[in-house]
């Protein structure tokens, strides 16, 4: 039986479907959740894809943290559901603290839209196993409000505890700290980047197939439960 991916659905949500396709292309069930509904439909795992949820107003992510499906997320994300998200929904993680940190306006005030080379930092997560460590990949990056910030100790933590998942390589699009591009939670289950995947599964649509080692790790992850 093949894994069940849930893909959240918000108000203002753009890459749900980019997000599902990619969740088909690594052989797994991509369920649809919406966001009022807190039942997550026995998923295995879940994609927090990227967009506008409620068009950003207050904060980025943040009025959908409270979304009824969020409450479920994360009691599942804590009871070690893989829980992946992408760009609003790194965000929206942020938010409703699963990972640590926020994002804030890319330095500058501009939206950045470009293909951005990641480097591998850690590959010991649900979301990373396919990736050899320190392997640079070719992912597509698109926002506004991008910019990692977390307080210095937070920051030394994340190094210290190889919390960092994935870097920029090549220039920071957008202020991160540390270059940062995404991290992991303490578990490894719960993995957020502002990067999308979902938009690199396919060479003839991509600049790459890079994306979709995230999702094949997942399917490994619960393969292995």
């Amino acid at each position: 039986m093949s894994a069940r991916i849930g893909v959240i659905t918000f108000p203002g949500t753009l890459d749900d479907g980019d997000a599902a396709r990619a969740v088909r292309y690594a052989d797994a069930e991509a369920v649809p959740l919406w966001h009022a509904d807190d039942d997550l439909h026995g998923v295995d795992g879940v994609v927090v894809p990227g967009g506008f949820s409620y068009g950003d107003y207050l904060r980025a992510g943040v009025i959908a943290r409270f979304a009824p499906v969020m409450t479920s997320v994360i009691e599942a994300a804590r009871k070690g559901m893989p829980v992946l998200g992408i760009c609003n929904g790194f965000q929206i993680l942020c938010e409703a603290g699963l990972l640590p940190g926020a994002m804030i306006r890319n330095v500058g005030l501009h939206f950045v839209c470009r293909d951005q080379w990641l480097r591998v930092e850690n590959n010991e997560t649900a979301w990373t196993t396919r990736y050899e460590q320190g392997a640079e990949i070719l992912i597509p990056l698109k926002n506004n409000d991008g910019c990692y910030m977390a307080e210095q100790s937070t920051l030394d933590m994340l190094e210290a505890e190889g919390r960092v998942a994935f870097r920029y390589v090549g220039g920071n699009p957008n202020g991160s700290r540390n270059d940062i591009a995404g991290i992991r939670s303490e578990s490894g289950r719960v993995v957020g980047l502002m990067p999308h995947p979902e938009h690199a599964i396919d060479a003839l649509t991509g600049p790459s197939d890079d994306g979709l080692g995230m999702f094949y790790s997942a399917v490994d992850a619960l393969a292995k439960v």
